[in-house]
This record gives C-alpha cells, sequence and structure tokens, in this order.
C-alpha cells in the first residue's frame, strides 16, 4: 500500500453557493480519498483529504479551480498525518 497522507485545505473566494462541496465530494471519491468538506462561516470552504501523496496532491490541485461555477482566490492546505478518515463526506 502506498504511503497515506493528509492534507487540512482552506479555499477562499466564491465557493459557497456553486456546488464546491459535492464537486469536491465527487472528485475525491473518483480518487479513492477519504476526508470531508464544509462551508465555513467566512465565506470560506474547508476541507481535508486523506489517501495517497499522488491522489491528496490531485485534490489540492483540484481545489485551485474547483467546480465550475466558483471563483478561487486562494488555496491554504498543511499537510500532517492521516487520522483514519474512511469514506468522503460533506459536513454541514
Amino acid at each position: 500500500m502506498t504511503d497515506r497522507t493528509r492534507a487540512h485545505v482552506f479555499v477562499s473566494g466564491t465557493v459557497q453557493g456553486v456546488y464546491y462541496r459535492a464537486n469536491t465530494r465527487d472528485a475525491a471519491r473518483e480518487r479513492g480519498v477519504d476526508g470531508w468538506v464544509q462551508n465555513l462561516s467566512d465565506g470560506r470552504v474547508e476541507a481535508v483529504f486523506e489517501g495517497s501523496e499522488d491522489a491528496v496532491d490531485e485534490m489540492v490541485e483540484w481545489c485551485e479551480t474547483g467546480s465550475p461555477a466558483a471563483d478561487v482566490e486562494d488555496v491554504e492546505v498543511e499537510y500532517g498525518d492521516p487520522e483514519g478518515e474512511d469514506g468522503f463526506r460533506i459536513r454541514r
């Protein structure tokens, strides 16, 4: 099994109300990445991705564009050790 990694991501810009979370979930599931995504009260989207280094890097790169209707201004990423996420879900 490849080494797993964790990325904790904060995305700012026009990222709420544009299906960003649903598209993130679908993209993560397609890549076999575990974790979650949620809207924050300050207008950003927060996500955690756990999986192979390549798949997690693909998700971080995906966040730079996001859903077709999104206008991403910035993506902040912190990498760390996996915490055992299983499956990918949208947090409410």
